[in-house]
Order: structure tokens, then sequence, then C-alpha cells
């Protein structure tokens, strides 16, 4: 899946979802990022480059099948396919949008 098919299918259920209260970035390799900022009264998605409470590393196959079911987030965190860095809690939020 590309970054544009990502970028839409992130938008889509985060418009759907609840705030989540924080900023989140996918680093999904290459240089590109999905950022998601839920500081506002609804979820804010964008390939900006900024500042996240919490950064996801995640290949963009990966997240892919994170967003279609096939992959299970936290065997993919404890197996290493997905790497966390700041804030844990923020990362359990989304839930709601995979």
């Amino acid at each position: 899946m590309d970054l544009q098919s990502l970028l839409s299918e992130i938008e889509k259920r985060a418009s759907n979802a609840a705030p989540l209260g924080a900023t989140l970035k996918f680093d999904i390799g290459d240089g590109d990022v999905i950022f998601l900022d839920g500081t506002g009264s609804e979820n804010e998605v964008s390939t900006e480059d900024k500042e996240a409470q919490c950064t996801i590393k995640i290949s963009k196959k990966n997240l892919d099948k994170l967003m279609n079911g096939t992959l299970n987030p936290m065997m993919a965190f404890m197996g290493g396919q997905v790497k966390v860095e700041g804030d844990l809690g923020v990362a359990m939020k989304l839930q709601s949008l995979v």
C-alpha cells in the first residue's frame, strides 16, 4: 500500500473516532510520515513531519496489515515490527483507529 492510500484510510478512520487528546506520528520509512493531531475538537491528519507526543515506527507493509486486521498490534510490538517512542499511553489510544 502506498503513502496516499494509507493516508486516506487513516483520515477516514480518524474522522469517525473521538479526538485522541494527543499528537501521534507514524514514521513509515523512506522519509514518509503520517501525523495525527487529536488535540482539538477533531482528529486532523497530515503528512507534516512535526514533533509528536508519541512516534510509532512501522513499515508501510505492516501498517497496512495493522489497518486491515491481519497483524496483531501487541504481537507486532513484542516482535519488534513496531517501535514506539514517547508516550506509550498515546499509542494505546490507537485501538480506536486500528
